[in-house]
């Protein structure tokens, strides 16, 4: 069978198996989460509400009662909760191996069979999720911190109106937009659900990796213990963030230009060696097939200058608030 013919196939069919896993994934945490809604609003569980939920088969079943209670395993999953990507540790494992698998597959098929290519794709494949699942956590993460502040004023304006601690989370749930919303839902279904508002906040926090956010929850958590006007002190951190808030934005546009140099000096000299690899390949391939160490100590040499000054770029514009 024909080498290139084999692998254009494999590739084929870990992008389908890709697709298909993402989006069985959504519709089945879809399901979950239409009975557990159902269960909250009724207040008791009914054999068609919360009947037995198949998440995966029982391959991908064995594999996470495998990975329970590994170290890395949580790791793992408290990342994709920060994330808020519905999948678990198992399936996050299985599309990891299908993108190590894709990535050389397409890069040896685009480089004419070249092994080294192609790990260099493998390698791509292997830190292409963790760096989505990064991405995912620093953009809802940046949005939760913008709406924090509109957050507690709801909160304090709630509380000084009569309203409980959970009533005013209630209240938040309804009136403010993605992910507060959802995550203070999120805390009131598990606190109707048995869980106390201390480990409902706890939770959270898990999810949401957020000093501003540690700052209230400590808040209610001292206020329920030793009592207080918790209105005025929420207020007051309401006041903090804000500032905060501000000074970042602040930041950012100051800071803008550089981090933009960062990524151009970064990809410029790896699209100029695609471009070339490209235009004359047998050119670009003496780097490694030249016998000699030479051109793999240029390679290794140049790969280490362009993240070293890259990690320099970022060290210098990234200013903490």
């Amino acid at each position: 069978m024909n080498p290139t013919l084999l692998a254009g196939g494999i590739g084929v069919v870990a992008v389908v198996i890709l697709i298909v896993g993402i989006l069985s994934a959504r519709g089945e945490q879809g399901e979950f989460k239409d009975r557990l809604d159902r269960f909250v609003e009724s207040g008791r569980a009914t054999p068609a509400d919360m009947g037995p939920a198949k998440r995966s088969t029982p391959v991908a079943d064995a594999l996470n009662k495998f990975l329970t209670g590994r170290a890395f395993a949580e790791n793992i999953s408290t990342q994709l909760a920060r994330a808020d990507m519905k999948v678990t540790v198992g399936e996050y494992l299985a599309l990891s191996l299908i993108a190590i698998i894709g990535g050389g597959v397409i890069a040896y098929l685009i480089s004419s069979r070249s092994l080294v290519f192609a790990l260099v794709g493998a390698v791509g494949g292997y830190l292409a999720p963790g760096i989505y699942v990064s991405n995912m956590q620093g953009r809802r993460l940046k949005m939760f911190n913008d709406q924090l502040g509109d957050t507690i004023n709801l909160l304090v304006n709630g509380l000084r109106t009569g309203f409980s601690v959970l009533q005013a989370m209630e209240a938040v749930a309804r009136e403010l937009p993605q992910p507060v919303a959802g995550e203070f839902d999120r805390v009131v279904k598990e606190v109707q659900l048995g869980l106390t508002l201390e480990q409902a906040l706890q939770n959270m926090l898990r999810r949401v990796k957020s000093e501003d956010l540690d700052l209230v929850v400590t808040a209610i958590n001292v206020q329920r213990e030793v009592g207080g006007n918790l209105a005025e002190i929420l207020d007051v951190i309401s006041h903090t963030i804000r500032e905060r808030v501000r000074i970042k934005g602040e930041i950012s546009v100051l800071t803008a230009q550089g981090m933009l140099t960062g990524y151009v000096i970064t990809g410029l000299p790896l699209a100029l060696m695609g471009f070339l690899y490209l235009v004359n390949r047998e050119y670009v391939q003496r780097l490694w097939t030249t016998p000699g160490p030479c051109g793999w100590a240029m390679l290794i040499a140049g790969a280490i200058l362009i993240v070293s000054g890259f990690l320099i770029i970022q060290k210098i514009v990234r200013i903490e608030v």
